[in-house]
Parts: structure tokens; C-alpha cells; sequence
């Protein structure tokens, strides 16, 4: 299976100037655990998760003061639609995070999450599994 498989192609999408409440709120919304942050000065889509929330609550900060572009994930890794499923897991597990940006050349064509790709798996595996 590939990363289209399991990839979602409706994106939360916010600019670097939201909040974090801002973006909490919408991440909330959405159910989703991360919102891709767009900036005309950055090289490329960044990430915002709810790690980056979590830690930038945890030192104290003021989540009405504090803006998404300044708690990042900067080290984004990219993958692409043609990715085994196998290949975006080990690249989450290597790289210690759970969502994946997904770009066919330069376009943003989803995000896959560790649940997106369990929720994939578990059918194919549901034999395997003793309950």
C-alpha cells in the first residue's frame, strides 16, 4: 500500500501569524493533531502539532500571545503520494513524529498521520489479531 492510500487530501491549513489558541481551536475543529503552516517567506510548507502547542503551554507561554510561526516543527520531512505506507512509518518512527507532510513536486497534496496509516493497516490485519 501507498501513501495515497492513507494520506488525507483535505489539509488544515493556517498561516504564521495564527495563535496557538487560534490553532488549537481549528486543530480541535478538525480533529486533526497538526495544521500545515504556510508562509510566502518560508522554502516550503512548515508544520504546526500539538506537541508544539503542548510545549510552548508547558513553559508558561500565553497561547493568545504566542504565534505558529514562532513553535514550528522546522526539521520537516516531506514524503510523496508514491511512498510505501512501510517507508512513511519508518521515516515517522527515525524521525520521532506522527504526520507527514505529502508533496507531489512543489504541491501540497495531503498529510498522513500514524492513525491515518494504523487505520489503514488494521483491516488488511484484523485476522492476525486476538482479542
Amino acid at each position: 500500500m501507498q501513501v495515497r492510500d492513507g494520506m488525507s487530501p483535505t489539509i488544515l491549513q493556517i498561516g504564521p501569524n495564527h495563535t496557538l489558541r487560534q490553532a488549537a481551536r481549528l486543530m480541535t475543529q478538525r480533529r486533526v493533531g497538526a495544521a500545515v503552516v504556510l508562509d510566502a517567506d518560508s522554502h516550503g510548507p512548515t508544520i504546526l502539532t500539538e506537541r508544539d502547542i503542548l510545549g510552548s503551554i508547558a513553559q508558561g507561554q500565553d497561547p493568545d500571545e504566542e504565534r505558529a510561526g514562532d513553535h514550528l516543527t522546522r526539521d520537516v520531512v516531506y514524503a510523496s503520494p508514491d511512498w510505501s505506507l512501510q517507508e512513511a512509518a519508518l521515516a515517522m518512527l527515525r524521525g520521532g513524529f506522527r504526520h507527514l507532510i505529502i508533496m507531489e513536486g512543489p504541491e501540497l497534496v495531503g498529510m498522513l498521520s500514524m492513525r491515518d496509516i494504523v487505520r489503514v493497516w488494521a483491516p488488511q490485519h484484523a485476522d492476525a489479531v486476538h482479542v
